[in-house]
């Protein structure tokens, strides 16, 4: 038996509360996480560029050495990018967001929907894109527990990331309804006087990661 199948639904720990409700799951794309997450290219240009170094000022023993190291440092991105896409589900209720993550040791990371002040999309092409969520107030997240799902050089204030997501866009647009169907009720319940204005509900826009 593996560890995920214990799972009540695939990629949450538990069954779903009275009155939420399962609007989208998916997972990385492999090939473009390899590409977008790991910097599979630029590994790749380096050991080509190496490799046409030691064809001019060394040996062509010297050049197949290089270019088998590159083939195996290749061969680690692109295995443990398929380990990743494997062991991943992101997951989207009405009430939070779920990443499911760890290729060694697995891990729940949920993101309620009223703690979340925005999410940036970033197209990849081809239809995919990355979700980077930031969070308001304080949070117990760091760069490390979070990575490779995390939103790169934010260290100070680490986002949340949903990675090489085929239909990118339609996954920010389900992510932004239901953000903005909660964050209302939120805020009506909490009681604020009339001067405080509400917060903008959050949408997916288009950024530079």
């Amino acid at each position: 038996m593996r560890e995920h199948d214990i799972e009540p639904i695939r990629g949450l720990p538990g069954d779903l509360p009275p009155g939420e409700a399962l609007l989208w799951q998916g997972a990385p794309d492999a090939w473009v996480f390899a590409r977008s997450a790991l910097g599979a290219r630029w590994i790749g240009g380096y050991f080509a560029l190496l490799v046409g170094w030691a064809l001019v000022g060394g040996t062509p023993l010297g050049a197949l050495i290089t270019a088998g190291f590159g083939v195996l440092a290749m061969c680690l991105v692109y295995g443990f990018a398929a380990l990743v896409a494997r062991s991943t589900v992101y997951t989207i209720t009405n009430r939070r967001v779920v990443l499911r993550v760890g290729v060694a040791l697995s891990k729940c990371i949920n993101l309620p929907l009223v703690k979340l002040g925005g999410a940036d999309l970033r197209t990849l092409g081809a239809g995919y894109g990355d979700i980077a969520l930031s969070l308001d107030g304080p949070s117990m997240l760091g760069y490390a527990i979070l990575w490779p799902h995390a939103r790169p050089f934010r260290f100070a204030k680490p986002q949340p990331m949903l990675r090489a997501l085929p239909n990118a866009a339609e996954a920010a647009g389900i992510l932004a309804k239901a953000t903005a169907a909660v964050v209302p009720v939120q805020q009506r319940s909490e009681a604020a006087p009339v001067a405080n204005a509400p917060r903008p509900a959050m949408g997916a826009r288009e950024a530079a990661a």
